[in-house]
């Protein structure tokens, strides 16, 4: 049966299943990459819980069945190298079996360590090299606006790649065009690949004035906080002629401790490399989410 999604109400069975969803891709997070012995984990559990709700909390319009349907919602992931959050998702709403998630970066396998369009259906644009998906996004919402039709684009950047010119020049190119069906959420967790942002390039901060400053409409949210994230999707889809960026503090490795303990980069780019610390963070999830290891996972 066809999935699609599109501004439901969220209730708080609706909430509680969201949490059940959150707990469940973050778990696939650590334990496909763990099989892999490579990939990104950190970096993917810090945008879960926005994709999570983008995907099943009825903020986007989609159809698994029909992934080329011209009304659907447009998501492109533009930190590319969270492709495992990604396609824990994609999974989960139903554009290919969950069994495929073991098979990621192995040799065959359309799970590659970057998402790649011309091999899985659901993604919308090939990404990873950093710093391109703002301005593939704002090239879908000029689309549409040029076809006349209502869909919507979601785009999630790193803070790394925050600091690269393109996504300077299509900030400003979103405003001089008044694309108001472009949203961009910047999954803030304060570190890039060779350390924090704090040490690597300071002047980023606070991003939320400097988008302002170009124009955009901002709002700052706790990107680990499912029912704020819900309420932000569905303010910015009120608003008119202006691009709306949301600032999504998060924490890179969703502050578990195997990923905490690491200060320079947060593990990134580094799987858990042993059983012992996969079940410690395991049973840190559980623990996070009121759940109970193992029990409806």
């Amino acid at each position: 049966m066809s999935t699609i999604m599109q501004n439901k109400p969220v209730n708080e069975s609706k909430m509680q299943e969201l949490e059940d969803i959150s707990w469940r891709l973050s778990r696939q997070i650590i334990e496909m990459t763990t099989k892999a012995g490579s990939g990104h984990p950190s970096s993917s559990l810090s945008a879960i819980d926005l994709m999570t709700v983008l995907f099943f909390g009825g903020v986007m319009r989609y159809d698994p069945q029909r992934p080329d349907w011209a009304e659907r919602d447009r998501f492109i992931l533009s930190k590319g190298h969270a492709a495992p959050a990604l396609y824990a998702v994609l999974a989960e709403a139903g554009y290919f079996g969950a069994d495929l998630l073991g098979s990621l970066r192995q040799m065959g396998s359309p799970l590659e360590g970057h998402p790649n369009m011309r091999l899985l259906p659901g993604v919308e644009a090939s990404t990873g090299s950093l710093g391109q998906g703002l301005s593939l996004g704002l090239g879908h919402a000029l689309a549409a606006k040029l076809d006349r039709k209502d869909f919507r684009v979601y785009v999630i950047i790193g803070d790394g790649e925050s600091e690269e010119g393109q996504i300077w020049e299509a900030t400003m190119a979103a405003t001089k065009y008044r694309v108001d069906n472009l949203t961009l959420i910047l999954d803030h967790n304060k570190f890039q690949q060779t350390g924090s942002v704090e040490q690597v390039m300071p002047s980023l901060t606070p991003p939320a004035d400097k988008w302002r400053a170009f124009g955009w409409h901002v709002e700052e949210i706790d990107g680990h906080n499912l029912p704020e994230i819900r309420e932000v999707f569905g303010l910015v889809q009120q608003i008119k002629d202006q691009p709306q960026l949301i600032v999504a503090h998060t924490k890179k490795g969703k502050g578990l401790t195997t990923f905490e303990q690491d200060q320079v980069s947060r593990k990134h780019g580094k799987p858990l490399e042993d059983d012992a610390t996969v079940q410690t963070a395991l049973a840190e999830l559980a623990r996070l989410y009121n759940r109970v290891e193992g029990n409806g996972a």
